[in-house]
């Protein structure tokens, strides 16, 4: 392996383009991205910041005042501070929740039920030797034992998981990780790589059957960005950067990646690329496969890494595709090179209300034949809508309510769109001012024709804003007896509406046939478009009141819903990954031949299961 702090590993360094700017550990960086000082002694932990059996951020989550009024505290969101006077009664309306219905969780986490570890004293000696931090300390060790599937959350509620990791380790390099991976192979001991763990997959959750010690190994020092590349517009990363910090980074130096997941305030490169992610900004960035470069990833084998960075390849079958979407089951992926654009000089938000679902749906295929898209295009069914309607603020004044209610009666009264089906369109225009503007008239000349009317800028930026703060309401909804998820697919265009009304009709069936009192929520968006297709987002949610296995209902329900979707012609998954949640299905989206093949990648990788999450095989 190639040292990076060599004279060979510079010169190659300095070559590349001819304006390498080179992050440089501890020190003052030459590069308009400041590299995040590494830690002085054990790791500041994650869950000093983020919620322990909960979505995000500990200072912020919706919560009811003493006037019964919703509101979402902390200070980091537009929406934090705010009053939202339509959520109680959305949540009473669609799901029969009452206020004088609550359940609490745990207070804190008690350490006493978690599983003991097994600690396997060799290994542990042979990493002290090596200076590497590590953690065998309970809260440790259950923080980084799951991934954000409800199930999981449930879990921590209520109880306990059966198997967590027996110890955490935090690399603060490459050099690191190939260490730590070589002490694993040299003891047998299990590592599941942990980045943002934000996985909806169950790809974090430990096999209960493993009797081998399990390191979960946090890549959250591994934060820097090693260089940029301006003259070829790349940037070399490590891999446990938060995407946030990553567009802030690079926004100083007046770069960005665009990769924007719904996750980014949480998510790492490293996820992203181990999961085949998406981001919202894709039509004009592309996806992680699109934007990635070069990748390093160490394996019990070793390195795999190609031996140049040049935009494209014929060397056979593309080893990055091998990395990407292997969910942690081939090695630890630990730097990336990936490409940077400049910051756009002009963002616009726009929105679009379309008379109908249908109306709705043949305008984003035309706009996706036109090739005309814009940096992001969603469309929300009516039952979005009127979600989306409920985490409205309170008004601030008279005149911003009068025109509120100027803007519904043109469109409810004089167009004639009918409230109960009525859908809306998110857009956000990125690039050279004078071409956005030609690009929005464009794509709002196509709204036209299919009975769309400009419905302002103010409301899509507030559909972007929500993105953010919606899982939010899931920990706000558990405390009121109301369980949901979200889950995702990819479909051809000819497929779409189908798919959308099959899938929501089976949920409501599959909900009533195992005893749920009060209907259940139901509903989906088209939120990435494509030439041959689109990705459609569901959510649905019940209340579990009278339920005594609620979690194995809602598991049923989603089973059922998920093959409906296969039967409609969709795919397994579109963003989220296979994980442990989905390999059920996965011999049939790739066949026998192709399990057979992945199969023998894994054993010749890693022939001893050093990498044992139990994910997609």
């Amino acid at each position: 392996m190639e040292n990076p702090g060599s004279a060979q590993a510079q010169r190659r360094l300095r070559i590349i383009g001819g304006h390498l700017r080179p992050a440089a550990r501890g020190a003052p960086s030459a590069s308009p991205c400041k590299a995040l000082a590494p830690p002085s002694s054990v790791p500041k932990r994650r869950q000093e910041l983020l919620k322990w059996n909960g979505w995000g951020y500990n200072d912020s989550k919706f919560t009811f005042n003493k006037k019964g009024q919703a509101e979402f505290t902390g200070k980091r969101y537009r929406l934090s501070g705010m009053v939202l006077p339509a959520l109680r009664e959305w949540m009473e309306k669609t799901f029969g929740a009452s206020l004088e219905h609550k359940t609490t969780s745990r207070a804190s986490l008690n350490i006493s039920d978690a599983p003991p570890a097994i600690i396997n004293e060799d290994f542990v000696q042979d990493l002290k030797a090596l200076g590497i931090s590590f953690s065998l300390e309970t809260e440790d060790r259950v923080f980084r034992a799951h991934g954000h599937c409800l199930h999981e959350i449930f879990e921590l509620r209520e109880g306990m998981f059966k198997r967590i990791p027996d110890m955490v380790v935090w690399p603060t390099s490459h050099e690191d990780v190939c260490k730590i991976v070589e002490l694993a192979c040299k003891h047998n001991v299990c590592a599941i790589p942990f980045g943002g763990g934000t996985s909806v997959s169950n790809a974090l959750e430990c096999p209960e059957d493993e009797k081998r010690t399990i390191v979960s190994l946090d890549t959250s020092q591994m934060n820097r960005i090693l260089w940029i590349d301006e003259k070829n517009l790349t940037a070399h990363v490590e891999a446990g950067i938060i995407g946030q910090d990553l567009e802030r980074q690079l926004s100083e130096g007046g770069y960005c990646t665009g990769h924007e997941p719904d996750s980014m305030e949480f998510s790492t490169l490293g996820g992203w690329v181990a999961t085949r992610a998406s981001g919202m900004k894709k039509n004009i960035y592309g996806n992680i496969e699109d934007l990635v470069v070069h990748i390093k990833m160490v394996t019990p084998r070793g390195v795999i890494e190609k031996n140049c960075q040049g935009p494209r390849m014929s060397t056979g079958p593309d080893i990055h595709h091998f990395i990407m979407g292997s969910e942690g089951i081939l090695g630890v992926v630990t730097e990336v090179t990936i490409k940077i654009r400049p910051v756009p000089e002009y963002q616009k938000y726009g929105s679009v209300v379309f008379p109908n679902f249908e109306r709705g749906v043949a305008c984003l295929r035309e706009v996706a034949r036109q090739r005309c898209a814009p940096a992001s295009i969603r469309l929300m069914d009516n039952a979005q809508f009127q979600f989306g309607h409920a985490l409205k603020p309170q008004v601030s004044s008279i005149f911003t309510s009068f025109l509120d209610g100027l803007k519904k009666f043109y469109i409810t009264k004089f167009k004639g769109f009918d409230p109960n089906q009525l859908c809306v369109a998110t857009l956000v225009f990125e690039g050279d001012r004078e071409k956005v503007l030609q690009h929005e008239k464009q794509v709002y000349d196509i709204a036209a024709r299919f009975g769309g009317l400009a419905a302002g800028e103010d409301n899509g930026q507030r559909g972007y804003m929500l993105t953010f703060v919606i899982a939010y309401l899931r920990d706000l909804g558990m405390d009121y007896y109301l369980i949901g998820e979200s889950f995702e697919t990819s479909v051809p265009w000819d497929r779409v509406l189908d798919l959308c009304r099959n899938v929501k009709e089976r949920i409501v069936r599959e909900c009533k046939e195992r005893g749920v009192q009060f209907p259940p929520l139901s509903t989906c968006r088209v939120t990435q478009t494509y030439d041959a297709g689109a990705c459609v987002y569901f959510y649905f949610a019940f209340n579990y009141r009278g339920i005594g296995e609620p979690i194995h209902v809602y598991e049923q329900i989603e089973t059922a819903a998920r093959e409906e979707i296969l039967a409609n012609g969709g795919s397994l998954s579109h963003h989220h990954g296979v994980g442990k949640l989905r390999k059920h299905w996965l011999r049939e989206s790739i066949s026998d031949v192709g399990i057979g093949m992945l199969k023998s990648v894994k054993n010749y990788v890693d022939p001893n299961n050093i990498f044992g999450n139990g994910n997609l095989l």
